[in-house]
């Protein structure tokens, strides 16, 4: 086995006049999950008027619970900005864990639009 150092925790983002691209490298952990957020964070309530937040990970070496929930928090200020969130170049590791946590869906669903109902009856149902 060889001690390797880690690759250093990197966000590099991209805007253009309606998507946001974030690409993480490196380990998305408890050190470097505050990193992300302080990465997308300010740039959603900046730049309104993002329909798109794309989290590219071609370059993620690992996620731990504390990555998981960052991206959990990036989700939250993705929808409430209205914007989707997309996860891309998704290694292995990160898809099982989105898969045994049940969340994958959960953090690629569409924003619904501003005043939109939450729950499942219709208008038309309810009278």
């Amino acid at each position: 086995m060889t001690n390797l150092p880690p690759v250093p925790f990197t966000v590099v983002t991209d805007r253009s006049a309606d998507t946001l691209t974030v690409r993480v490298v490196g380990e998305l952990d408890y050190d470097t999950s505050g990193d992300l957020l302080d990465a997308v964070v300010p740039l959603l309530s900046e730049r309104a008027g993002l329909r798109e937040v794309r989290l590219d990970f071609i370059g993620l070496t690992w996620i731990d619970s504390s990555g998981l929930s960052a991206l959990l928090m990036v989700h939250r200020h993705t929808s409430a900005a209205l914007a989707v969130l997309r996860l891309d170049h998704r290694p292995a590791f990160l898809e099982r864990m989105l898969h045994l946590t049940n969340v994958l869906e959960f953090l690629t669903e569409p924003a619904a639009p501003a005043g939109a109902r939450t729950d499942d009856v219709s208008e038309a149902e309810a009278t």
